[in-house]
């Protein structure tokens, strides 16, 4: 019987770590993140048509070059106080389930690049009371930046009113 003996040569791999793109936006005082990737552009807020009989979250839709876009209002999405209009609110465009949606912030800051381990998980009093939709928080010079999951922002009930809407949302574009 012949043995075979194998040596494995240790070498030094290197890992390019990639780094984490964010769009940093504010609801109040708070900061947000959400990852660039998810969101298609950021307009400013056109005049918003209301829908009769939408639910809470659903700001109204835009037309945005062709499209009726519905929008939903992310403070009353994460059941926060109401804020008077400025000029500074803004529109992050994003996909979910095959249509564009609009999610009203109050202002954009930045785009920002963030390495993975600056990232910590969210406390486990958050986790604790069920906010889902809070992945992580990442710590800059101006402060915490709240990461969220777009996917669980507009959670399967917000997409179920939605759809029950798209007749007049079309209605609307007309």
């Amino acid at each position: 019987m012949l043995a075979i003996k194998v040596i494995m040569n240790e070498r030094k791999v290197s890992v390019m770590v990639k780094n984490l793109q964010l769009v940093v936006f504010s609801i109040g005082k708070e900061h947000y993140g959400v990852s660039i990737e998810a969101v298609q552009e950021i307009v400013q807020v056109p005049e918003l048509t209301v829908v009769p009989d939408a639910p809470a979250v659903l700001k109204g839709v835009i037309n945005l070059r062709g499209k009726v876009v519905p929008v939903i209002d992310l403070r009353k999405r994460m059941r926060l106080t109401e804020a008077p209009e400025t000029y500074a609110k803004r529109i992050l465009v994003t996909e979910h389930n095959g249509y564009l949606v609009g999610l009203l912030v109050d202002t954009v800051s930045e785009v920002c690049k963030v390495l993975p381990d600056a990232v910590d998980a969210p406390p486990e009093m958050i986790k604790a009371v069920g906010i889902e939709y809070i992945t992580g928080v990442v710590k800059s010079d101006a402060g915490l930046i709240i990461l969220l999951d777009l996917r669980q922002i507009l959670s399967i009930n917000d997409t179920r009113s939605l759809e029950a809407h798209k007749s007049i949302l079309a209605d609307q574009a007309a």
